[in-house]
């Protein structure tokens, strides 16, 4: 059966029976202005690099032309970018990662997360509401978790929290980043039903927790891409699969090797008519084998673009630029 039929059916049993989506056509996204690598978050963030044969000029020069390329090629397929730039009167050196800080629901909700590295909080904007609202978007309420940083408790939006929109389930793997009382209260506010496990990654010999649960699992429309080997527990690694596949997702497992190359760092967006692609930097597009794209290749477009300055120096990826807007129309 032709898979432009069966997506097109996919989509119209998700509105029917569930009046929810998995993906969206909107994406927000923010330009850096003084881009650097973020001394503050690399304590637990392992795959960034100083680039220091580079001024700091240049780096955020070369992240800047990576950022509009980026946006050019979203655009060129049909997406709806909103671009805001961010401001030099803050430091704010993560700020091409919004989807850490905020997040945009059907139900017309916005959530705001407590932050792990003190000038990340720095990137919260109000305006930004009011620039998604002069785009005809419609927001009823605002739940805000920011005060759990004064507990030293974090919570990074959809860097640590992985949702399956349709099926209301939402995927976390625990990390400084992650506390799991406040995922558990997230799931409750909007009805998600939590799926809990640890992911880890070598380092020097150690496993440490990955530090965002984004680097290694992506779920769209009808697949996710998942490392299971970061997944140590046994029973936990089960748990995920068992619910990936109650919900019929075609489970595609990279490597570790592959999540350093942020190959588990994707998400999945609309383009033009309706066409799914899902989006994922030059790098983590190279570390993946034919067998894995000829099956994306099978549920979804893929769309490509170099990062690697980006990827080098914030330690975050494609998936990590984008925050996808749910948010009703007026």
């Amino acid at each position: 059966m032709n898979p432009c039929f069966i997506y097109a059916i996919v989509l119209f049993l998700q509105d029917y029976f569930f009046g929810m989506q998995q993906i969206t056509n909107t994406i927000l996204m923010v330009r850096p202005v003084n881009f650097r690598m973020n001394e503050q978050t690399a304590v637990n963030n392992y795959y960034q690099k100083a680039l220091d044969t580079l001024l700091p000029e240049a780096v955020n020069a070369k992240a800047q032309k990576e950022f509009d390329d980026y946006v050019a090629k979203l655009r060129a397929i049909g997406v709806h970018v909103i671009v805001v730039d961010d401001t030099l009167e803050t430091d704010t050196p993560d700020a091409v990662f919004p989807n850490n800080w905020i997040s945009f629901h059907e139900s017309g909700t916005v959530a705001l997360y407590p932050m792990f590295a003190e000038n990340r909080r720095l990137e919260r904007r109000a305006d930004i509401l009011d620039i998604l609202e002069s785009h005809g978007f419609t927001i009823n309420n605002v739940i805000d978790y920011t005060s759990a940083e004064e507990e030293h408790v974090f919570l990074e939006g959809t860097g640590s929290i992985i949702l399956d929109r349709v099926n209301q389930k939402a995927y976390c793997a625990l990390s400084p980043r992650a506390d799991e009382e406040l995922f558990i209260e997230f799931c409750e506010d909007f009805e998600y039903t939590p799926v809990i496990f640890s992911a880890n990654q070598t380092i020097n010999g150690q496993r440490k927790a990955i530090y965002h649960t984004n680097v290694m699992m992506c779920i769209g429309d009808t697949f996710a891409v998942v490392c299971l080997d970061c997944i140590d527990d046994k029973s936990e690694r089960k748990n995920v699969v068992n619910h990936l596949k109650q919900d019929g997702k075609d489970i595609i497992a990279i490597t570790e090797h592959q999540v350093i190359n942020f190959a588990g760092n994707m998400l999945q967006v609309k383009g033009e008519d309706d066409k799914p692609y899902l989006v994922m930097s030059q790098t983590a597009y190279s570390s993946l084998t034919k067998n894995q794209i000829e099956t994306l290749k099978k549920h979804t477009g893929i769309l490509t673009s170099s990062l690697d300055t980006i990827e080098a120096c914030g330690g975050g990826s494609a998936r990590c630029m984008m925050a996808e807007v749910f948010l009703p129309k007026v």
